[in-house]
């Protein structure tokens, strides 16, 4: 099944935006992830900032992926905006989301956010942690 990629997206850094190709930013996001995403922050009270996609230690395989909302951009996060939402990224983490693509699926099993990076090694044997 093929899923349409978002438009290019815009990376913030300070008070210039910078309308930066996909090869250069550290993440993307499909426009399903998007539109779940959006959806999902509408219900919060109070609305977020953003949306952090970050790395963290742990699992498996030595490190998972991180998704939280945010209220403010922190000091050394990029950020890259799809359409209106703003999605940040911390520097360490941008090392190990460079050419990530995060998509929204949905299946009779389950529905869920699924990460595809090509800097991943190995995965384990559940699916929720990798190495690089």
């Amino acid at each position: 099944m093929a899923t349409a990629v978002a438009p290019t997206p815009e990376v913030v850094g300070g008070p210039e935006v910078v309308t930066a190709p996909a090869s250069t930013q550290p993440v993307n996001l499909t426009s399903a992830a998007i539109a779940k995403v959006k959806e999902i922050m509408a219900t919060q009270d109070p609305l977020p900032a953003g949306l952090r996609i970050g790395v963290v230690g742990g699992g498996c395989s030595g490190f998972q992926y991180s998704m939280s909302f945010e209220n403010a951009q922190g000091m050394m996060d990029k950020v890259v905006r799809f359409e209106d939402l703003k999605v940040f990224v911390d520097a360490t983490s941008a090392m190990y989301l460079n050419g990530c693509t995060v998509d929204y699926v949905e299946t009779l099993e389950a529905a869920g956010f699924k990460f595809e990076n090509p800097q991943v090694k190995s995965t384990c044997g559940c699916g929720s942690s990798f190495s690089v």
